[in-house]
């Protein structure tokens, strides 16, 4: 008795020294230094994305003595999202708009190019695309409506790329496979696709070879053809097959395909090797925690050697474990353990490898690996003002669902407090296919900072269990998905991870639907409830996206369902008067991914069951708040919220 009342003065003891220290915000919203870094064919230069205030930029500097020599800066609210190097002194770049920082960048389908030294920068392809004027018959770029999607950079060819192209007249276009002059825009059609929505994959010698895509029935297909003017024909219909698969790439003798293959009765993915000439199948990669995450490739080439999986951590697999990629990663494992290991991007020769460092409590850093010399340089960090010992240590963990179900996710603490904590449930957005993984999480990290302990849930629905797992939330908004969240909750409570007298649940967009649901459907269990840029009427999100696309609207009448009545019943603007504790509300004017419309009728509905109700707007903001003071105020008043409810710190 006397052992277990000094247990619970030490972890009072311990909460009271912690608490007290306000939450410097800046350093969680803070911009990373860099995104991604990429090392140039003879490893003279580097190219790096570098996110500024309204933009992201691509940097080129020398890799001695990091030298600026150029920077392809796009017009505000644009994106470098993509970028390859496609000879020695040209680089490719790819463009997405985003609005708001929780929303994924929206690819515009522009492809520009610039050189090593800043000069000859321009659109080569995108709508955006102008010609040379009426007085002039030399018109090598076509003025068209398209998008343009990078495929092959082609090692062997300075001249050209491969890029898949999207008609923009029409929802579900036929696209079609192009051979792209970098330095001229001059762009000559390889191959039309035999679906809609196809995306097209070369084979070792830059031969356009298969193509995969899904008319607006939404059943994906994979079509192969011989060589280059050969007609199309179908490999695998998962209507017939019960299976997905989708192309990776080829063998360096381009005898064998390899294929991603999805199936509801083959547990998590797994990669196969194809046989066009006998139909044959034969497994190459397989781990039934999870599935293929990022494919490794062999240095310089688009050849697959294996793939990155996430079991709880992340780990580097390989087809042949005695393969020189497979060593040459085991060694990197070696010399950075207990962290995630990833190269970017190599030289021409395969001396020079950039690899990228991160964990749970760190960014990430960028290191250069000399392959002859083995000697490991620091390259940049991505946040340099982030001291991982510092940071809340962040945990994988698994448990059984009310029916059985094997449910993982993350517990993120704060660093040298042990007990029952105060909790924040954090359920990710998306929902389906989305799932959090094993990094450094800002918004977890700060919560942490805060004093709380941080629960994020791979619910049913989330990706990176198989497909089973996934089509196990198929129109489940409000049901099992939702009771995989209050299990969890228990489970956490039980194990003495969660003080079970404070505990909220916050989320965004999905997540912000799970909040609520949560508090309408356990009013005991949560003691405050946070949504931002949340989804709360389904039937008006479903009337939304079926105006969108028609497949699309397909999509989300298979996911989400279409039963007016039954999603009503599960929608938290419908349930207000079920819920008993304080929320808090946060929502942007522009936002068209979860239209402010549903946070306004929310905050109402509440506001008449007599639901204590905080609210924070910003006309101008979209799908999550971008501009920093605005990120500042929203962070302030949630951890003010969360302070007066659960006893947490509060913001400088």
């Amino acid at each position: 008795m006397k052992a277990g009342r000094w247990g619970v003065l030490l972890v009072l003891a311990m909460w009271a020294a912690h608490a007290g220290a306000a939450v410097d915000i800046g350093q969680f919203i803070r911009k990373d230094e860099f995104n991604e870094i990429k090392i140039s064919p003879t490893g003279e230069y580097y190219a790096a994305t570098v996110p500024l205030e309204d933009r992201t930029a691509l940097v080129i500097f020398t890799r001695d003595g990091l030298k600026s020599t150029g920077m392809f800066r796009p017009m505000a609210n644009a994106h470098v999202n993509g970028f390859e190097w496609v000879n020695d002194q040209r680089v490719l770049i790819s463009i997405a708009q985003k609005f708001g920082m929780l929303d994924q960048p929206q690819p515009t389908g522009e492809i520009y190019a610039i050189n090593a030294d800043g000069g000859q920068v321009d659109l080569l392809v995108g709508f955006r695309v102008q010609g040379n004027g009426a007085g002039t018959r030399i018109q090598p770029k076509k003025v068209e409506d398209v998008a343009a999607f990078l495929i092959d950079v082609l090692p062997g060819d300075d001249r050209n790329a491969v890029i898949a192209v999207w008609p923009l007249m029409g929802d579900d276009p036929f696209t079609r496979a192009e051979r792209l002059d970098v330095r001229s825009g001059r762009r000559i059609t390889l191959a039309r696709a035999p679906v809609r929505r196809a995306s097209f994959v070369t084979d070792a010698d830059g031969e356009v070879r298969l193509a995969y895509g899904a008319n607006v029935d939404n059943v994906e297909k994979l079509y192969y053809r011989d060589a280059t003017g050969a007609d199309w024909r179908l490999v695998n219909d998962p209507a017939s097959s019960g299976r997905v698969e989708i192309p990776l790439g080829f063998s360096q003798d381009n005898r064998l395909a390899y294929l991603r293959v999805r199936g509801e009765d083959s547990g998590t993915d797994r990669i196969v090797a194809w046989d066009p000439a006998s139909n044959a199948r034969t497994t190459m990669l397989h781990h039934a925690g999870a599935d293929p995450l990022t494919i490794i490739h062999r240095n310089g080439t688009s050849i697959p050697v294996g793939a990155q999986v996430m079991d709880g951590r992340h780990r580097n697999l390989f087809f042949d474990d005695d393969s020189p990629e497979a060593r040459q990663y085991r060694s990197l494992e070696a010399a950075f353990p207990d962290q995630s290991v990833r190269i970017t991007s190599s030289t021409r020769d395969g001396k020079l490898l950039l690899i990228r460092v991160w964990s749970g409590n760190s960014p990430g850093d960028f290191y250069l690996f000399d392959t002859e010399q083995k000697k490991v340089a620091h390259v940049v960090s991505s946040g340099s003002w982030i001291d991982p010992d510092k940071a809340a240590n962040v945990e994988p963990f698994t448990f059984k669902a009310r029916d059985g179900l094997a449910v993982h996710g993350y517990l993120t603490r704060p660093r040298g407090v042990a007990g029952a904590l105060p909790m924040v449930v954090m359920p990710h957005g998306g929902p389906f296919g989305i799932f959090d993984a094993w990094q450094y999480d800002s918004d977890a990290q700060m919560l942490a900072a805060a004093g709380y302990a941080v629960m994020q849930v791979n619910y049913r629905g989330s990706g990176n269990y198989g497909l089973a797992f996934q089509k196990a939330g198929a129109r489940q908004w409000g049901g099992t998905m939702q009771d995989d969240l209050t299990d969890a909750t228990r489970w956490a409570i039980e194990q003495g991870h969660a003080d079970r007298a404070k505990i909220c649940i916050y989320g965004a967009s999905y997540g912000a639907y799970a909040a609520l649901m949560g508090v309408a459907k356990e009013p005991s269990l949560y003691r405050c409830a946070a949504g931002y840029v949340g989804v709360y009427d389904l039937p008006m999100m479903q009337r939304e996206t079926g105006r969108k696309r028609r497949s699309l609207g397909n999509w989300s009448r298979d996911w989400v369902g279409d039963d007016m009545a039954a999603l009503a019943a599960v929608s938290p603007n419908r349930m207000a008067e079920r819920i008993k504790v304080p929320v808090f509300l946060a929502a942007g004017g522009e936002d068209e991914v979860a239209p402010v419309e549903h946070t306004r009728m929310m905050e109402a509905a509440l506001k008449k069951a007599g639901v204590p109700v905080e609210s924070l707007y910003y006309d101008t903001e979209g799908h999550g708040f971008y501009t920093e003071p605005h990120q500042r105020e929203y962070y302030g008043k949630l951890l003010t919220f969360l302070s007066r409810h659960l006893g947490g710190d509060t913001a400088k």
